[in-house]
């Protein structure tokens, strides 16, 4: 019972893992962001480049 303990304690302590998981978060996010705003200004685009053509 007390290994289960220590090795509860030990996992709860280890820190090691989480700065990775934060640049995780923050690429998702920023690539969201990205998709989302290219999404958004796709028709723009389009119409724009269409005015464009001869």
């Amino acid at each position: 019972m007390s290994n289960l303990i220590g090795l509860l304690t030990g996992l709860h302590n280890d820190r090691k893992g989480v700065s990775a998981m934060e640049y995780g978060v923050i690429a998702g996010v920023l690539a969201l962001t990205i998709a989302s705003t290219f999404s958004a200004l796709t028709n723009k685009l389009v119409n724009a480049f269409n005015a464009l053509s001869f």
